[in-house]
This record gives structure tokens, sequence and C-alpha cells, in this order.
């Protein structure tokens, strides 16, 4: 059953209207509201709105540590709610927070890097990696286009790879319900295509508040298909295992939205090359990231090629269990060699 958004607000000045969000009795009756900040523009935020009643608590890092004690102050303090206020690690810790408390959450995003703003899922870092975990979505949705435009660019254009490798991520689905009779949900199908071709097509980029709408609504459209999946499979195949296989291997390289942008082309080719996948909508995925500046080589996110191979090598460990082109073709390292100076070769042309 879909567990929607009770709200969702993409606009120009729309966390003026967080105080009538969280004055709402469907999210808290008594008002007894909690407020979690990133160490970015969240608190400037705080600052700017009249929360008298609300208690704020900083984020600083993305932790599960992090977001287990302020789980445990959330339960403590006996709140009715809390509001994640920030970027992509702050949305997180406090979804897992407000879950582990058992109240609703709101999530306030500053930036639009990736598809956890409305979606099930935490992604936690601990001392075994940085896994995925389950937890409740957001009761309700708001998105300020100013503070938007406010973040980083590179950040905001992140967002588009992480929403168009959902096409590659549908294709593994796909794939797995055909080989291994991995049961596939039409509807979470649906919400995930629907937001990655919205985007994926649009002649226009993040300097226009149009593009950042659609983008905005791609983004949480992404995250209720994995809501009604239960699982991040419409929106997570061998794009994320690469991107999970990179940050595991190489810290600080690249972020979220990039590395499912380059993975989701990658594996894109290898359903070309091997799965008779057309041409055409290759170079669509290819089209896209050059035209909003996103990386299609190892070399453009700081890999080498070698390191990149290594990467793919590594990928399906990431995520065990989880049939895509990857664990389908079961490439060698030195076939994933040749592959990748292939895929180097023909995309660098």
């Amino acid at each position: 059953m879909l567990a929607s958004p009770l709200a969702i607000d993409v606009r120009r000045g729309a966390v003026a209207s967080l105080g009538d969000v969280l004055a709402d009795r469907r999210i808290a009756t008594e008002g007894r509201i909690a407020v979690a900040v990133g160490p970015g523009q969240g608190a400037s935020i705080v600052a700017d709105l009249d929360l008298p009643h609300s208690e704020v608590f900083q984020v600083d890092d993305g932790t599960v540590d992090a977001a287990t004690e302020l789980g445990t102050k959330l339960r403590a303090g006996a709140y009715e709610a809390v509001a994640g206020i920030g970027g992509g690690k702050t949305i997180d810790v406090t979804k897992y927070a407000a879950t582990m408390a058992g109240i609703p959450m709101v999530a306030v995003a500053t930036n639009l890097a990736h598809d956890g703003i409305a979606s099930p899922v935490s992604s936690l870092e601990h001392e075994g990696g940085k896994p995925s975990i389950g937890v409740t979505m957001p009761i309700a949705v708001v998105i300020d286009l100013d503070y938007v435009r406010a973040a980083p660019e590179r950040l905001v254009r992140s967002g588009v790879g992480d929403v168009v490798s959902n096409i590659s991520a549908i294709e593994d689905w796909h794939l797995a319900g055909r080989l291994k009779g991995e049961p596939v949900d039409g509807m979470a199908v649906t919400f995930a295509r629907v937001a990655a071709e919205a985007v994926l097509h649009r002649p226009d980029s993040i300097e226009s508040d149009a593009f950042l709408g659609v983008l905005a609504e791609g983004l949480v459209l992404s995250g209720m298909a994995m809501s009604v999946a239960g699982s991040s499979r419409p929106a997570s195949g061998a794009c994320h295992e690469i991107l999970h296989a990179v940050t595991q291997l190489y810290p600080g390289v690249g972020n979220h939205g990039e590395l499912a942008g380059l993975g989701a082309l990658y594996a894109s080719f290898l359903r070309t090359r091997h799965a008779g996948w057309p041409e055409p909508r290759l170079e669509e995925i290819r089209a896209c990231l050059v035209r909003h500046g996103l990386p299609t080589l190892p070399s453009d996110a700081g890999l080498g090629d070698g390191e990149f191979a290594r990467a793919v090598a590594h990928a399906p460990g990431t995520r065990p269990g989880r049939f895509t082109i990857l664990e389908h073709l079961d490439l060698t390292e030195d076939e994933i060699a040749r592959s990748v100076a292939d895929y180097v070769e023909t995309i660098g042309r």
C-alpha cells in the first residue's frame, strides 16, 4: 500500500509554509515539535521561521550513531513530530530517528542532490560501510527553490544523475523478473519511469525554475516508487551497486548523484553490447548527462579507468542478493577491464 506524503510543496518561498505544515493537527495535536538541522542552510532557515515552541537539534554528520542519538532524544522528549531541514545526510538521519521514535517526519530539503528526500530508505555511515536502511517515509515534503538555488550548483545538478538512473534500475528489475522470477511492481515502475523521463528530455537546466520544479517532483516521485515497491528496487540497480563500490573503495570521489548517473550510463552500455539494448536509448542518457555537466567517463569523476574497473568488479558485493546486468553477465576482472576500455573509447567519442 502506498504511504504517500501528506503534502508536497515545491516553489519559491515554500519554506514559509513550514509553520502551517507543522501546525496541521494531523501531524501534531499539541504542537510539541522537534527540528533537526544540518551544518549548512538549516540553521539560517530555522532563524527565519517563527517556531517558538520547537526545540532545535544539530545534526553534524550522516552516521548511524548520529541518527540513533537523535532518535533517543526524540523519544525521551515525547515529541509529536520532527522536521528535518538540510541536505541528504540531515534528512536521512532525521528519517531514521523519527522511525526509531515512532513519530512523523517533515522533510525540508535545501538541495536536490538525490532521491532520498521522500524515500523509505536512509543511507547512513557506520564502520561496515554505508548501507541502505528501511525507514518510514516523510509525511510531508517542503522544497523551497530559493534555498535550492543557494546550494552549490554541483549538488543541484547531481540530482539529475540520480533520477535519470531510474531508467537503468528499471531495466535491471525487469531482467531479474524475466530470469529469476522476481516480482516487479508495475505501479512502482511507472512512478520511477515518469520521474526519469520527465527530466531526461527537457532542454532547459537548473537555471530555470520550471526545470528545478520538475527535478524536485521527480526526486519525490522516485521516493514514492520505492515506497510502493517496499524496497529501493525501482531506483537502484547496477547503477547504485557501482556507486556504492566507488564510495567504499575511493571515499570522497564524486557525489551520490554524479556516480549514480555514471553507473547508469556504464550499465546501459553493457546492455547495449551484451543484451540488445537500443543504441538510441544509450545516447539519450549520455546526452542528458552531458547537457547537465555530469560525469560520463571515469576521469570526469576523478577515477582512473583501472579504479573504475575495480569498482565494477566490487559492485555486486555491495548489494548481496540483488540481480542486475552485472550479476547476469558475471564478467571476469580481465573482461571488465576490457569492457571499461571499450566504454571509455566509445563514450569518449
